[in-house]
């Protein structure tokens, strides 16, 4: 199953990232968070699997 690593900007969508592992793309959004706030204005990121199902979430201000 993949899982999709969904970053979000104040004007929407900003990127996506593809992951095998829900771990992994856990991790990654963890790990990344803080920097992509700095760098590119990131205020949420959510991870889906395929059928659209949100299985982790994070937002800051």
């Amino acid at each position: 199953m993949a899982f999709t690593v969904i970053w979000y900007g104040r004007q929407g969508i900003v990127d996506k990232e593809m992951f095998d592992a829900e771990k992994t793309a856990k991790d990654h959004a963890i790990s990344m968070f803080q920097t992509r706030k700095g760098d590119d204005g990131i205020v949420s990121v959510e991870i889906r699997k395929d059928n659209g199902t949100v299985v982790f979430s994070h937002a800051e201000n």
